[in-house]
């Protein structure tokens, strides 16, 4: 097929009528099974049309959840509402983990309200002192939410948090509200106590969806995203199926969706089906996975290396302890030096939260209790994703052999 030919095919798309309806920042108008989430948001964000400071809130769940999707859409129809009534409210959305480091998060906050920054060159404090500097000139309620605001915590600290948690002390009539996403349950109490006291003002934990209810919301989405008739009746069930056995995740759901049509769409067939599905569940795991291990840190792909190698050669499990011994002979050949072996411990509960590796603690009885460490997804697209980095070529030849159990059981 030609690149005109493909270009048409897009354009006049048998299966697709709206493909950006499957994409993860569309928020819908309607929300299925988030009628309880969206009026509990909606009551602590509330005051803010009578120009008062609503009080920060800290949502909890796992991915795909309906976290971001629910405050946005509640933010939205708050500004829409305090336009009509003549009040300022402006919303302010960051996403942490795509900024990357505190000083581009508050570069983003700061770009919000109108202040422009350099892209590097300055202090965060300077940075958070032109923030307060442009609010003191204002009035209104300005409402902060900070998506995945756990990954900027542990990799760089709560500083960031602190200082916005104490802004309104600087301010004159505008007032700031904090909303944090996580998905981290337990992320509260990694903060200083001074920080927590601050922010906990109100906490909202979001449950899994489960196969029906993702079925619904696949429902709602198709019938803006396809054309009428060309998805086989097993498709939407099956997507929903497979969403609901990782912890009922819709982004999944809808990225299965989306990928199922697509594949169909690129071998011109005229219709969505079942074997579209599973090629689609292959495809996506690749690329999560892939691009997942890509964006580690050095230190982060060496464990996972570690981990690798020391779980495929005919062993399923390893352990801390084996993992840093490893990890710490790996460094020696790139010629880095070693972290600590709490944070490689810390590390591995990384990976952990990020559906590459699975760890779990047994009880030895007598022996005492330890954690076993495994890996969570394919074994081929996490040696293969490693084997990018050119930093690590040295050591991946005897990485990959212990991995198929050919080499001697350490590098």
């Amino acid at each position: 097929m030609s690149v005109d030919e493909i270009f048409e095919a897009v354009v006049s798309s048998r299966i697709f009528r709206a493909r950006d309806r499957l994409l993860p920042d569309y928020i819908p108008d309607e929300l299925p099974h988030r009628d309880v989430q969206i009026r509990r948001v909606a009551e602590t964000l509330a005051p803010a049309l009578r120009g008062e400071r609503p009080s920060n809130l800290f949502i909890y769940g796992l991915t795909g959840t309906g976290k971001t999707a629910v405050v946005k859409h509640v933010i939205r129809r708050l500004t829409s509402k305090a336009s009509s009534l003549g009040v300022t409210v402006t919303g302010i959305y960051v996403n942490v983990r795509h900024r990357d480091t505190p000083y581009r998060v508050l570069a983003d906050i700061a770009e919000s309200i109108g202040v422009r920054v350099p892209f590097t060159g300055l202090s965060t404090g300077e940075v958070f002192f032109r923030i307060v500097r442009a609010l003191s000139r204002r009035s209104g309620v300005y409402i902060i939410v900070l998506d995945e605001v756990d990954f900027l915590v542990r990799r760089y600290g709560d500083d960031v948090l602190y200082k916005l948690s104490r802004i309104n002390e600087d301010l004159g009539r505008a007032r700031v509200s904090i909303v944090g996403i996580t998905n981290s349950v337990s992320f509260m109490e990694s903060l200083d106590p001074r920080v927590r006291s601050s922010l906990g003002e109100e906490e909202i934990v979001f449950p899994p969806y489960n196969a029906g209810q993702l079925r619904d919301i696949l429902e709602a989405r198709a019938r803006e995203s396809f054309h009428p008739g060309v998805l086989d009746d097993e498709v939407i069930p099956l997507c929903a199926a497979l969403a609901a056995r990782e912890h009922g995740d819709a982004r999944r759901a809808l990225d299965l969706l989306r990928v199922s049509g697509e594949i169909a769409e690129r071998r011109g067939d005229s219709r969505v089906t079942r074997s579209h599905v599973m090629a689609a569940r292959m495809e996506i795991e690749r690329d999560r996975v892939s691009e997942v291990v890509k964006t580690l840190p050095l230190h982060g792909k060496l464990v996972l290396a570690s981990i690798a190698a020391l779980t495929m050669g005919g062993r399923t499990y390893t352990t801390t302890g084996d993992v840093y011994n490893y990890y710490r002979e790996l460094t020696r050949r790139i010629g880095i030096e070693h972290v600590t072996q709490r944070r490689v411990s810390g590390l591995i509960g990384e990976l952990e939260m990020l559906g590459i590796v699975s760890a779990r603690v047994i009880s030895r009885g007598r022996y005492g209790k330890t954690r076993i460490i495994e890996l969570a997804a394919d074994p081929g697209i996490i040696v293969g994703s490693l084997w990018e980095d050119p930093a690590l070529e040295p050591v991946m030849g005897d990485v990959e052999r212990d991995a198929l159990g050919k080499g001697g059981g350490g590098v």
